[in-house]
């Protein structure tokens, strides 16, 4: 084996001081600041998943101002939380039975009880299907959709929580999470967004 070969000048375990080091933090973005930017702050409305990056004093003062719904009047905040709830995507109207669309009750389709075509009122002349069957009882619906069920979950509670516990579980949570209550430490952002997310929720279904 040749130690003196080529091969070996190319192989390296670690740079050399000759190498160009990593490049530093990023710097505040305040304009004159020149404190390390630590700290990620969202940009807000239409710029989902951008961030700013501060130093600990300029993230405080800029969380302090923040308005996700600034530039939107009452009625454009109502919308988008009522939108929230079906995660903003079209919906449409169930189809009409077209029988009773426009009003033909005499249809023999909407007149019968029993599975069978009878276009020549036979069964119909015998006294079949004459009298109505016992209408099924409805299957007991639960108190709250799945959705708002997820919302309580998320807030901590059971489903029998009023108004008043609601919103004094969303103020402990929200000022237990923001990164105000942690130094700054933006690592529960996830889960302070999602407990306002269910907090939209419930407050869409008139829960609080």
């Amino acid at each position: 084996m040749d130690l003196n070969s080529r091969l070996f000048d190319r192989i390296r375990i670690k740079p050399t001081c000759d190498e160009p080091k990593a490049a530093a933090a990023a710097s505040c973005e305040t304009p004159g600041c020149q404190n390390a930017g630590l700290y990620r702050a969202p940009k807000g409305r239409k710029a989902e998943g951008q961030y700013w990056r501060f130093c600990i004093d300029h993230v405080r003062a800029y969380n302090a101002t923040y308005n996700y719904f600034d530039g939107m009047n009452d009625a454009a905040v109502q919308a988008y939380q009522k939108d929230a709830v079906i995660g903003h995507r079209p919906t449409w109207a169930m189809g009409v039975n077209p029988a009773t669309r426009a009003g033909k009750t005499d249809a023999p389709e909407a007149n019968r009880d029993w599975a069978y075509v009878d276009p020549l009122g036979v069964l119909r002349s015998e006294g079949v299907g004459a009298k109505t069957r016992r209408a099924a009882p409805e299957p007991m619906r639960p108190r709250h959709s799945a959705k708002v069920l997820r919302a309580l979950d998320v807030l901590g509670l059971d489903e029998g929580a009023d108004t008043a516990a609601i919103k004094a579980q969303y103020k402990v949570l929200v000022k237990r999470f923001h990164p105000d209550a942690n130094g700054g430490d933006r690592s529960f952002e996830e889960r302070l967004r999602d407990i306002i997310k269910a907090h939209d929720t419930l407050r869409a279904a008139g829960l609080c």
